[in-house]
């Protein structure tokens, strides 16, 4: 706690950076949490395979809906593409993230991940109006398609769709951002499952309007999922509130003994995952000591109640000072 200002940060920074140093060299001399390297470089690797695998449905599919003519094809392909970026930018958005702070980034690198996110969304929310508008007018106007190409082009996707799955299945137990990035894989091979199922149909009966509901039906749900990330990644990026019940915690912050009255209340996050959360405090004039005790239970509250990373408390004992003349 700042003497002067009544300000206090129980992130304990100091402890954590050197803790966070420690770390570091212990990694790098691959002693103590060696096995926590080992597992990042196996992740690596994997995500390299994965994306490779992704990008390559995306170029083939891509090929073989402009020869086949199916849309169908180009959708699944710009879903394959959304969620490539999606496991590429999970794993180096980690990586990045690992960056200790500094002078010019006092909250580090985190934001890394939602900018991408927030990029990614948009250029893929443009690609996917133009395929529902495409695939509107053929529904008016139905195209031919070469259902044996469909057919051969979405069996290379279900099976490169089926082998990064496997390939991400032991991590995603283990790593959150691995998590989400799984289940983007299966929705993947749920889709090529109904790429397939379309060609089949196309090819031994010839509904070729089926090509453009299928690439509707792919769209909209994608433009779903799309639409949800980019509205996050906005609120986040415009440092909109977390979604923590602001009021429900003033309640219980104003129950813990020695607190009279919270005000100046803002929350915010840095990423999807970190939540930040500070107020002022009005509290009983009382001994420094006795201060850090009601501020390690008001910490204590806000983590273990409401999830909130980091918590910042300026305590007062009368009149806020936000309220004085910075100049008398």
């Amino acid at each position: 706690m700042d003497k002067k200002t009544g300000k206090h940060n129980h992130n304990n920074s100091n402890d954590n950076n050197w803790n966070h140093d420690r770390d570091q060299d212990l990694i790098k001399n691959g002693t103590g949490t060696g096995n926590m390297h080992n597992e990042a470089d196996i992740s690596g690797k994997r995500i390299f395979w994965v994306t490779s695998l992704n990008a390559l449905i995306t170029i083939t599919e891509i090929i073989g809906g402009l020869l086949s003519g199916s849309l169908a094809l180009l959708s699944d392909a710009m879903h394959n593409l959304s969620d490539t970026a999606a496991v590429a930018t999970s794993y180096f958005a980690h990586r990045i993230a690992r960056r200790p702070v500094d002078d010019r980034r006092s909250y580090g690198y985190r934001r890394a991940e939602i900018l991408a996110a927030f990029v990614n969304s948009a250029v893929l929310l443009s690609m996917l109006a133009f395929l529902i508008v495409e695939a509107v007018k053929r529904l008016w106007a139905p195209q031919r398609i070469d259902g044996a190409l469909m057919i051969i082009v979405a069996v290379v996707g279900l099976a490169a769709n089926l082998l990064s799955v496997l390939l991400l299945e032991k991590h995603s137990h283990d790593s959150l951002n691995i998590r989400s990035s799984y289940l983007h894989l299966i929705s993947d091979t749920v889709s090529s499952v109904g790429v397939l199922a379309g060609g089949i149909i196309i090819n031994i009966w010839g509904l070729f309007w089926l090509d453009p509901v299928i690439t509707i039906l792919i769209s909209l749900y994608i433009l779903k999922k799309t639409w949800d990330i980019l509205k996050k990644a906005t609120g986040i990026l415009m440092q909109s509130s977390a979604p923590i019940d602001n009021n429900a915690a003033v309640r219980d912050i104003k129950a813990v003994k020695a607190v009279k009255n919270v005000h100046h209340v803002h929350t915010w996050m840095s990423d999807e995952k970190t939540a930040y959360f500070e107020a002022h405090i009005e509290m009983e004039d009382m001994p420094l000591s006795e201060a850090e005790k009601v501020y390690g239970e008001i910490e204590c509250l806000l983590k273990e109640r409401y999830g909130v990373s980091h918590v910042t408390l300026q305590a007062e004992t009368g009149e806020c000072c936000g309220n004085h003349d910075c100049n008398a």
